[in-house]
C-alpha cells in the first residue's frame, strides 16, 4: 500500500515536470493566467471572425492542428472545428462546449477503454466493440465474450467535463458469463494544466460506477466503485506519449477488489492521418474479497471480488493502429495480450473504436 502511494506521487511528479520541463514559459504563464475563451473575450483580446478563428488568426491556421498564436495560444484557446459542418451545427454550440482541438495531433488510448482516459477536455461519442477471449479456467474451455458499447463525453466547462466510460450489452459463449447488461461508469475530469506550445496536457478525476448491471455476466456485484485517477500526454519529436493511472475503490471489499492501474500509450503518425500505435497496462490487486472463491484477477471489465490475489500483478501488451481523418473522428483497432505469466480471464483481446468528436 505504501509502495503504491509512492508510486502514485511520483507519477504526478512525473508528468507534471513533463509538462513544466517542455515548455516552462508558457507553463508557468498558463498556470498563473486564466486563458479561457471567456476570461479573454471579457478582457477584449478576442473578436472571432466567420471563420470561427481569433483575431490575430487566419482561415488557413484553422486547417493546421497546431493552430495556436503568441495572444491566445489556441484559436482562442479551444481551437476550430475542423470537419464539422453539419445542419444543426448552431444549436449543437448552443447546448455543448467543443472539445479543445489544440491537440488533434494526438489519438485516444485503445485498451483498458473503462479506465485509461484521455486527459483532453472532449464532447464526443465513442462506439466500441470488444471481442474478448478467456482463458481455459477451472476446466473451462477458452471462450470469447463480446461487448457493445459507447462511451460519452461532454465538455461542461473549458477545463471540466462530464465523462460515462462504461455502458453496454455483453454476449458471451462461456458458460462462467452469460449474455445481459454492462455496468454503469460515470463521473467527472477536471483539465489541471494545458500547454498548446509544447503540446502537454495534465488532468485529474473521479468516476463511479453504479452497479446496475446483469449479474448472470459478473455485472451488478458489491455496492458501487469509485475511481480516482490522474491523466496526462505529451509529444516529444513527434511522439505522441499518454499516460494514466488511478486506483479503483470499491464500497464493498467483500464483493470487490481494489486495483491500481498504470496505463501507457505511444503514437506516431505515419502518413495521411494514419497512426501506428502501442500501448501496456499494468494492474495490481491490492485487496482480496470473498464473494469469488477462485484466485482468478477479473481486470478492466470485470470486477470478482476474488480471493487470494492481493498482491498479483498482470501486464497486458497491445499493438495497433488508427485512422484519423481529421480533428472530428477516428477509428481505431489494436489487439492486446497479456505479457506476464497470470493471465485473470484475459487470453487475447481485440478492440475496436469509431470517435465522432465535435
Amino acid at each position: 500500500m505504501i509502495a503504491t502511494r509512492f508510486f502514485l506521487r511520483s507519477l504526478c511528479v512525473a508528468l507534471t515536470s513533463i509538462c513544466l520541463l517542455n515548455s516552462p514559459a508558457h507553463a508557468v504563464r498558463y498556470l498563473i493566467q486564466d486563458t479561457s475563451p471567456d476570461a479573454v473575450e471579457g478582457s477584449g483580446e478576442v473578436n472571432s471572425d466567420a471563420s470561427g478563428c481569433d483575431a490575430g488568426t487566419t482561415a488557413s491556421c484553422c486547417s493546421d492542428a497546431n493552430c495556436c498564436d503568441d495572444t491566445m495560444g489556441c484559436c482562442g484557446g479551444y481551437g476550430c472545428l475542423r470537419g464539422l459542418d453539419f445542419i444543426g451545427k448552431d444549436l449543437a454550440h448552443a447546448l455543448l462546449h467543443r472539445s479543445d482541438h489544440c491537440f488533434d495531433e494526438f489519438i485516444s488510448p485503445m485498451t483498458n477503454p473503462v479506465f485509461f482516459e484521455d486527459p483532453r477536455t472532449l464532447t464526443e461519442a465513442r462506439v466500441i466493440f470488444i471481442n474478448h477471449r478467456t482463458p481455459t479456467l477451472a476446466g473451462n474451455p477458452s471462450a470469447a465474450v463480446r461487448l457493445y458499447a459507447m462511451q460519452v463525453r461532454a465538455a461542461l466547462t473549458q477545463r471540466l467535463s462530464l465523462i460515462a466510460t462504461k455502458d453496454g450489452f455483453i454476449t458471451s459463449d462461456s458458460p462462467l458469463v452469460d449474455d445481459g447488461w454492462a455496468d454503469i461508469n460515470i463521473g467527472l475530469k477536471y483539465n489541471l494544466f494545458r500547454d498548446p506550445w509544447s503540446q502537454s496536457v495534465l488532468s485529474a478525476g473521479v468516476t463511479y460506477e453504479l452497479p446496475v448491471g446483469s449479474t448472470r455476466t459478473l455485472q451488478g456485484n458489491g455496492d458501487g466503485e469509485f475511481n480516482v485517477f490522474l491523466s496526462g500526454m505529451t509529444e516529444v519529436d513527434g511522439f505522441h506519449l499518454i499516460s494514466a493511472a488511478g486506483v479503483r475503490l470499491p464500497s464493498d471489499e467483500d464483493d470487490e477488489n481494489q486495483v491500481f492501474y498504470w496505463s501507457n500509450h505511444v503514437d506516431r503518425e505515419l502518413f495521411g492521418g494514419v497512426y501506428a500505435l502501442a500501448e501496456v497496462n499494468w494492474y495490481h490487486w491490492m485487496s482480496s474479497g470473498t464473494a469469488f472463491p477462485l484466485p482468478v484477477e477479473g481486470g478492466d471489465l470485470f470486477n470478482l471480488g476474488s480471493a487470494g490475489v492481493t498482491g498479483n500483478n498482470i501486464v497486458t501488451g497491445a499493438f495497433g493502429a488508427k485512422y484519423k481523418p481529421n480533428g472530428s473522428m477516428e477509428l481505431g483497432v489494436a489487439w492486446e495480450v497479456p505479457l506476464t505469466e497470470r493471465r485473470g480471464l484475459l487470453d487475447n483481446r481485440l478492440t475496436v473504436d469509431c470517435i465522432f468528436r465535435y
